[in-house]
């Protein structure tokens, strides 16, 4: 039992990490309340973290693999804890957002660390387990913290959404310096700290360019400056890890096959898989009449499919060739959308929900486990701090622009329809409808109810085809791109990976 104290320690810090990523949401109204706030203020609450988190993930892999993997995790355990004991005793909205970004640093110290750190506990089949039991946390975590945080912020107070990771934390730095050894770090390399700043203001403003394009519009010249700014540092990034002598990452690794074709799937598993869910949840709630909670339970299938089956994955999928096992994780997550856009209508309730969800949760745990250890091997253990921030910077940016992308098609199918039903202004309605301001349009013009279902049902109909494309045409391109002739399990990849 002894041997599965290093996958608790870490799999309780990518818990509390991931579900802070949403476990805010629900919550916002009361802060807004509590902290004398508007609604649109508070908004930062959310984006300060993932901002931070995606900014920050490559830059500190590749500190990881300078300084240690539990050294670095270590640090980003006692950040994340002290920050959210200052979340939890924020006094107004800029000493909570604040700390919201300071948690943003620990968890991308934490995220970052986490494949090395399994990498370097387990060997063969254990290892296939440690991961599988990786993905099932983080796949639960995300789908679960709508739930746990209305349940915390009707039963106490909002405050506990974070103070209850300060118990947490202390807990996991306690069993990791216990359990987790110290392997040598990369000492001798340099830290690359020009390439780590442009990426971070490249992943930082088109991150914030995803986040509010969904409300502002991708034309809008705060969006448009943002993503001019991303492209300049990402070109300036480019440039610079080519020149450097000790590059944050070997851009060469890129056009690895496997390494490759495993970022992009992480991408298109994220995109696909949760972007359409925020539209679903809001769906559920406006549309449908469900409370938060109720909501957040309907989800339940993703992420207890997933937590089920990762274990299993990583276990047992070693003997599969990755790219099946990748590809078909997201050929499952794509025909579990497009079930769900076929199922959706405006006759339809929340039982609709369930069975597309359900083969999407299937899907992630099928392919998570095995993209987190083909990306490890693949680079070797000593660069797999920079393969996990790859890895989860990628699906960082996924979910963001899957939220943002589906949220503006999903308003353009609301739009056709309202103009088509004859509504003024079907362009601002719809935006509101899919925004989740169904509730205030109606307490207006309450003749709208039959329109504004079907119209929130023409775009999430629209954004589950979308995705379920999406995850389609990755599943091919991750089955042609991850091709090994070797199980999972096989030692020596990692020093094929560096030949």
């Amino acid at each position: 039992m002894r041997k599965w104290l290093p996958m608790l320690a870490i799999c309780l810090g990518s818990f509390m990490l991931l579900i802070d990523v949403t476990i805010v949401n629900v919550a916002l109204p009361a802060m807004a309340t509590d902290l004398s706030s508007s609604f649109a203020a508070l908004q930062w609450v959310i984006d300060a973290y993932a901002l931070v988190l995606a900014a920050l993930l490559l830059g500190f892999g590749s500190l990881a693999d300078a300084l240690g993997h539990r050294r670095t995790y270590v640090l980003g355990l006692v950040v994340f804890s002290v920050a959210s004991c200052l979340c939890g005793a924020a006094v107004n909205p800029a000493m909570l957002i604040a700390a919201r970004a300071l948690q943003g640093v620990g968890g991308a110290a934490m995220f970052a660390t986490t494949f090395g750190l399994l990498s370097s506990a387990y060997t063969d089949r254990d290892r296939g387990t440690a991961f599988g039991v990786w993905g099932a946390v983080s796949g639960a975590a995300s789908a679960v913290g709508p739930v746990l945080g209305g349940v915390l912020t009707q039963t106490i107070s909002w405050r506990w959404i974070f103070l209850v990771n300060a118990p947490i934390g202390v807990a996991t730095v306690l069993i990791t310096l216990a359990v987790i050894t110290a392997p040598k770090a990369g000492g001798h390399r340099r830290i690359d700290v020009a390439g780590t700043l442009v990426f971070a203001v490249a992943a930082g403003m088109l991150t914030f360019a995803i986040t509010r394009a969904g409300d502002d519009g991708w034309a809008s010249p705060v969006v448009l400056g943002c993503l001019v700014v991303a492209v300049l540092a990402f070109v300036a990034f480019l440039i610079v890890e080519s020149r450097v002598a000790a590059p944050m990452i070997t851009l060469s690794l890129f056009g690895r096959r496997v390494f490759g074709g495993t970022v992009g799937a992480a991408f298109a598993l994220s995109f696909a898989g949760f972007g359409a869910l925020t539209y679903a949840v809001i769906w559920a709630q406006t549309m449908l009449g469900l409370s938060p909670i109720q909501a957040g339970l309907v989800c339940l299938p993703l992420p207890v499919f997933s937590a089920t089956l990762s274990p299993l994955s990583g276990r047992f999928m070693q003997q599969v060739p990755r790219g099946l096992a990748i590809g078909g994780g997201l050929g499952l997550i794509g025909a579990g959308g497009l079930l769900s856009a076929v199922l959706i209508s405006i006759e339809a309730n929340w039982p609709s929900l369930l069975p597309g969800l359900a083969l999407i949760g299937i899907g992630c745990g099928v392919s998570v486990p095995v993209m987190a250890a083909a990306a490890t091997s693949d680079v070797g253990d000593d660069r797999a701090g920079v393969a996990s921030g790859a890895i989860n910077t990628a699906r960082q940016l996924g979910q963001a622009l899957g939220i943002a992308v589906l949220g503006n098609l999903a308003a353009a199918a609301a739009t056709s329809t309202l103009r088509g039903d004859g509504v003024t202004d079907p362009a601002r309605t719809a935006s509101r409808v899919i925004g989740g301001g169904a509730g205030t349009v109606l307490s207006r013009h309450a003749d709208l109810a039959r329109a504004l279902h079907e119209a929130f049902a023409a775009g999430l109909t629209l954004a589950y085809v979308v995705s379920g494309a999406v995850a389609l045409v990755a599943a091919v391109g991750a089955g042609w791109l991850v091709r090994t002739r070797r199980p999972a399990h096989v030692p020596d990849e990692s020093t094929l990976a560096r030949s």
